[in-house]
């Protein structure tokens, strides 16, 4: 049997459990043995929506947040993650936090044409592991222009009013359901995922949306 599933991904581009909640997505997708098609449409929920529009440097943001040594607790924990997923964390070279809103803005740009998913993984990519600053403009416009997309209609998207009150818009919906954290995924308009679920709960839970009995752990 096949058949097209929706995927809703509420998520911040400098969310590093976002990063790792679409790497466990991916690989269960790839480990269902499903004859299964995904529409995956990413969402933007800003972690921090009242930082200022340069950005703020991120060894004072994250002390302010957490304390010097619970922050640097906190990098060495998910650069171990990282390693397990995947992903080189570039935490000690990450000069600057982002504002936001006009990466999602690219993001929106980029699904147009039906690149979000490869918008998001190089946003992704940009930011954790080669450090890039993605709330600066002229990155973004590296980054649009690098999946195929004209440099000055991304430097556009990015300044549109628009788009940044779409991306308004998507948190607004995000508050009516009631999602407090990210990465939130909702699957088929039916099945809530909260959190970086492993690999194991994905499994079962594509399963479940395909209609199909869910594999065995370890079978």
């Amino acid at each position: 049997m096949s058949g097209t599933l929706s995927i809703d991904v509420f998520s911040d581009v400098i969310c590093p459990w976002c990063f790792v909640g679409k790497r466990r997505l991916e690989r269960a997708l790839d480990e269902t043995g499903l004859a299964l098609t995904t529409a995956i449409r990413w969402l933007p929920f800003e972690l921090n929506p009242g930082m200022p529009p340069e950005g703020m440097e991120r060894a004072l943001y994250r002390a302010r947040k957490f304390g010097p040594d619970r922050a640097a607790a906190l990098d060495r924990d998910m650069t171990a993650l990282g390693r397990q997923e995947g992903i080189g964390f570039a935490f000690d070279r990450m000069q600057r936090t982002p504002n936001t809103r006009a990466a999602h803005c690219l993001l929106a740009h980029a699904a147009r044409s039906g690149r979000a998913g490869a918008a998001v993984e190089a946003l992704f990519t940009a930011y954790f592991e080669q450090a890039i600053d993605i709330g600066d403009e002229a990155r973004l416009v590296e980054i649009g222009a690098g999946l195929g997309l004209d440099a000055a209609e991304v430097r556009a998207a990015v300044r549109d009013e628009a788009l940044h009150e779409g991306v308004a818009g998507h948190e607004q919906d995000a508050g009516r359901l009631g999602i407090g954290g990210v990465p939130f995924f909702i699957v088929d308009g039916r099945w809530s995922v909260s959190g970086a679920q492993p690999v194991e709960v994905w499994r079962e839970v594509l399963h479940r949306a395909h209609g199909s009995p869910a594999a065995v752990h370890g079978g």
